[in-house]
Parts: C-alpha cells; structure tokens; sequence
C-alpha cells in the first residue's frame, strides 16, 4: 500500500471536515484540494483538471445562460403564476412542485429540471412568503430519485448503462424497466418530504432575503388592462404574502382605497402604493400584468433590457437639498427617474413629486447602463449602488423563450442531440432572438458553482488512481463470504458513500467494475448489483458535492452542510431499504 493512497484519504477527509466547520467557500476547499492533489504527485495537471473538460460541467454553464433568458423575458414569473397558481400554505406548495418536478424529471435529465425550477422556486417563495429552505432540498432530492424511473433520467444511468453494453452486449435494459425502482423510491422522496421537511429543515431565506436593516421604500405599480391580474384579489396574485413587500393603498379613478384586504379585487389601471425593501421592489418590476407607475419613468428614453435600479445617498453639498423632486428637474440633470424615497431608512410618506430632498436621503432611481460609472466621482452623492439583475422583463419575448427551452428538452430527450449541444444551442439562440444579451448571458453563470463541480472531479480520479477504490472492491468481496444479498447490500451502501465523496457519475464509474467483480464472487446474477449501483451513484444526498444538483441549491437555499447530513441521511437510508427490499424480487439473483 503506497503512501499516495493514505495521502487520497487524508486530502478527502480534510475536505469534508472543512466544508462541515468552516465558512470557507465550497468551490475554494474544492480548488484546494485539486492543487494538494495535483502539486503532491497523486494527479498529474491534466488529470486534476480533467472536470474543466468536462461536457457535464460545462453543460451546467450554458444551462444558466437558458434559464437566464427565461428571467430575462419574464417567462418564469408567468410560468410559475399559470402551472403552480397561488399555494395555500407550504404543504400545498410542496405537492406542487415535487409533483411537477418528479413527472419532469423522469423524463427529462433531473439538472436542467433542477436548473429550471431554481428561479421559479425563488419568485414563488419571494411572493407568497415561503420559505426557500423547504422548497429547494425537497425539490433537488424528488429530482433525483425521479431521475431513476427511466435510463435517460439521469447521466449516471446513462453512463453505467453504457459500460454495461461494452462488458455485456447481451444484457437487456429498456427504457422505462427501472421505473420498478425508481417509481417507489420517487414516492417515498416525496412522502418524506412532506413529512419530515418542517421538522428536519430551517426555516430559512436565501442569500436575496436575508437582508438586515434594509432600506423601505414606496413604489406605485400600474395593473394593465387586459392582464393576467385584472379580476384577480390581492390575495390570489401573491401581493399579500410577499415577504418583504405589501400594498399600502390603491388609487382607483380618482379615489384612494386604505386599509387594503386580501380579498381586494383588482381592476384595470389601478395604482397600487406598495411598500417593501429594494429587492421587493425589484420583485414587483418582473410580475406579469405590473409595471412601475410613476410617470417619470416612462419617459426614459431607454429599452427594456437597458434599465437598471440604482440607490443613490444624497450628500450635504448637493443643490438638490431643500427642492422639492417635481421642480429639481432631476430626470434632466442626472438621467435617471426617481421610484421613490426613503430617509432613516423608512419610506417618505406622500407623492414622490412632493417630497423635499434632505442632506443622506436614499433615492431609488431607474437610470441606463453606465449611470454608476458616470456618477462615481459626482460630489451630489456620497454612495451609488446599482443593483444586478434589475432590469425589468419584456414580456413580450417570453414565448420565444419558452419555445427555446421546450426545443432543448426535446431534442436531448428524443437523441437528436445530446444534451450538451442541447444546452449550447439553446443558450446561443436565447442571445440571436433577442431574449437577452451577450454581456448578460456571460453575467448570468454562477462561475464559483462551475469551479466547484469541475475541481471536485479531481477527489474522483484521485481515489481511483491512487489504489483506495480497488481496495474498497477487494473488503468487499471478502466481507460477503458468498451471500448475496450481504454483498447487494455491501455494495450499495459503499457506492453511497463513494458519492458522497466525488461526483454521481465519477462513482458509478467507479464502483461498476467492483459491481461485477461482487456478483462473481457471489455466483449471482449481475444485474441486480449494477442496479444497486445506478441507484446508489445517484442517491447522493448527504453532502453538498454528492450529486452536481446539490451544490446548485446550495447557495440560492442558503444551506448549510449540517442541513444535507440532517435532511439527507434519514432519506439515504430509507432509500436504501427500499432498494434491498425491490431490487433482488425485479432482478433476481
């Protein structure tokens, strides 16, 4: 036994110490460990860099770009108020979306399903005051176990399935037959999860709502004639529940509604006074049917995808102190329209034509790219702040964008390409349509969540490379003594934790040869045990770099690791019984 393999073990089991204890970031532990791995002779540069080649990894890159042009056009605000509508509370929330998430995923690859509904889950959970934390776990695990029900559910099956028909070309497996696995377990993720999900997860907010001491503002929003909120209550479009947002009042045809109820009918063209902090407003800019109502701020001569939210602090110097805003000509002088006002950080109560600028005001204003640099070194303002991702949606185009995205989803589901290419030529027709730009579609990859599932391949290839795996393989086979069903289950629980330390797909690479070489042992029949493999590769629910969509909730959840370990290992090894419990009576040994 050479030193590079208790070197591997060293190396993992400071990762996995780091990201449970430290607030380090996920991608720099990972990058890290690649380096150690990489300067210390166990991997060689290419093969520590072998995930940055990688057309899953990169697949993930071009898929933000997909989902940003469905932001972008405002398709996935409509998208989640026409499928999921208003939820009653969270349970009726849950069953929503984990039903809808796990038919998606038994079809379609569960990473751009997870991908997809990110957002979604966001603007939902932003509207109705739910919180994210018990949405997004849920969602990513049911993806998941979805996934299993049919071979092009997930990579892992493919990729196993794959090596099945190079080693045993004879060996049959259709399309739909693990839907006897996956089926069950897809059930049993779904019932755990409206069980146990209020008991084994916080209820917390994503990094967007955890916001402390934040600036309140008042903004009007117009209803359009016409739109999907006419005739709707205030209840039933989300307006009552936002977390950080509510209705102070609406002026309809010259009369001024107070005290506004959830049961308040909306008609067209009334103005709602809405109270709440920036993101809030941010949030009411991209709801389909509302538009920011304040008449200066039509007459920016800007496109849609143009204009960005920006807080600006007045200083004591600027001569716009002691004017009232309709007579400072403030839109002239700076180019930019104010929204609203708030001062001691609370809203200035009244018309935002008739406030009167006081020296540290935070004005709320909606200006063009480049406002910020312009103004930078400007002595009228001692701080300007622009907000990312504040433009507000055109509408218009968001059926193009769901046109894009329902094309992707058929051509990597019926083959004509793979997913990969799907992906890319998905995201290149987002930006050739319209649906947004090239600078935007570059801005929009979460670059640090790339680094870290491309680096955490590099823990992979280490553990093969360095001897651990055949070492596993090798126990294994010694502690089943011949019994089958000991060593199914030898198998399956080791291939869990194999996952848990590298990548899906890189462990059910790496356990399938262990896979044949048990089941010879045993004298059984191979198929059960490459069963159990493909399962288990993907049952990865324990840590953060378990499965690839793990550490893509990771952040936008505001997840801890302690919350994966409590959430994941009750659900592993319920998934695990069932596995032993299904998998011999469908594949005999």
């Amino acid at each position: 036994m050479g030193w590079e393999v208790w070197f591997t073990v060293a190396v993992v089991l400071t990762v996995l110490f780091l990201l449970a204890t430290t607030p380090a970031p996920t991608e720099m532990v990972l990058l890290g460990a690649m380096v150690v791995l990489s300067a210390s002779g166990v991997l060689t540069p290419r093969e520590a860099l072998s995930g940055f080649s990688s057309t899953g990894v990169m697949t993930i890159a071009a898929l933000y770009v997909v989902i940003a042009g469905l932001r972008e056009t405002g398709a996935v605000a409509w998208f989640s108020h026409a499928v999921f509508g208003r939820p009653r509370g969270l349970l009726d929330a849950q069953v929503k979306m984990l039903s809808i998430g796990a038919a998606l995923s038994s079809v379609i690859n569960n990473t751009p399903v997870v991908a997809m509904f990110i957002p979604i889950v966001q603007e939902w959970s932003a509207r109705f005051g739910l919180p994210v934390s018990r949405l997004l776990l849920p969602l990513n695990h049911v993806a998941i176990l979805a996934g299993l029900c049919t071979l092009i559910g997930t990579s892992t099956n493919l990729a196993v399935y794959g090596l099945l028909m190079q080693v045993r070309p004879d060996a049959h497996l259709g399309i739909f037959d693990l839907i006897w696995i996956g089926g069950p377990l897809t059930l049993v993720g779904i019932a755990y999860a409206l069980l146990f999900s209020r008991r084994l997860l916080p209820e917390r907010q994503g990094p967007k709502e955890q916001l402390e001491n934040a600036r309140e503002y008042a903004v009007e929003v117009r209803i359009h004639p016409g739109g999907p909120l006419v005739g709707k209550t205030i209840a039933e479009v989300g307006l009552r529940n936002l977390k950080s947002a509510y209705v102070l009042e609406i002026e309809r045809r010259g009369r001024l509604l107070t005290a506004v109820g959830p049961g308040q009918i909306l008609e067209a063209e009334d103005r709602l006074t809405c109270v709440g902090i920036v993101d809030a407003v941010n949030d009411l800019r991209r709801m389909p049917g509302l538009s920011v109502a304040e008449d200066q701020s039509f007459t920016l001569n800007l496109k849609r995808r143009q204009r960005q939210l920006v807080e600006l602090v007045l200083s004591p110097t600027s001569p716009l102190i002691n004017q009232r805003v309709k007579d400072s000509n403030f839109r002239e002088r700076y180019g930019a329209a104010i929204l609203s006002i708030s001062r001691d950080g609370s809203r200035v109560a009244g018309k935002v034509g008739g406030i009167v600028f006081r020296p540290g005001d935070t004005l709320l204003v909606e200006a063009g790219p480049g406002f910020a640099e312009r103004h930078r070194h400007n002595r009228d303002f001692l701080l300007i702040s622009a907000l990312s991702d504040s433009a507000p949606p055109d509408f218009r185009r968001a059926p193009i964008a769901l046109g894009i995205l329902l094309l992707m989803i058929a051509a990597a589901t019926l083959e004509w390409v793979s997913l990969f290419e799907a992906s890319f030529i998905a995201a290149g027709a987002m930006v050739a349509t319209g649906c947004m730009t090239s600078r935007r579609a570059a801005q929009s990859i979460e670059y640090q969540l790339v680094a870290a599932i491309a680096a955490s391949f590099a823990l992979g290839v280490a553990l093969e490379k360095s001897g651990v795996a055949a070492l596993v393989g090798a126990w294994l086979v010694d502690m089943a003594q011949g019994n089958p069903l000991l060593a199914l289950a030898l198998l399956y629980f080791s291939t869990v934790v194999v996952t848990e330390l590298i990548t899906n797909n890189a462990a059910g690479v790496l356990m399938f040869p262990i896979a044949l070489s048990v089941a010879t042992a045993a004298g059984a029949n191979f198929m059960p045990f490459v069963i159990a493999v493909m399962v288990a590769a993907s049952a990865g629910f324990i840590t953060p770099i378990g499965y690839q969509t793990n550490l893509m909730v990771y952040g936008p959840g505001g997840y801890r690791f302690v919350d994966f370990v409590r959430y994941g290992l009750p659900l592993s090894i319920l998934c695990g019984i069932v596995t032993l419990l299904i998998v011999p009576r469908v594949w005999p040994f």
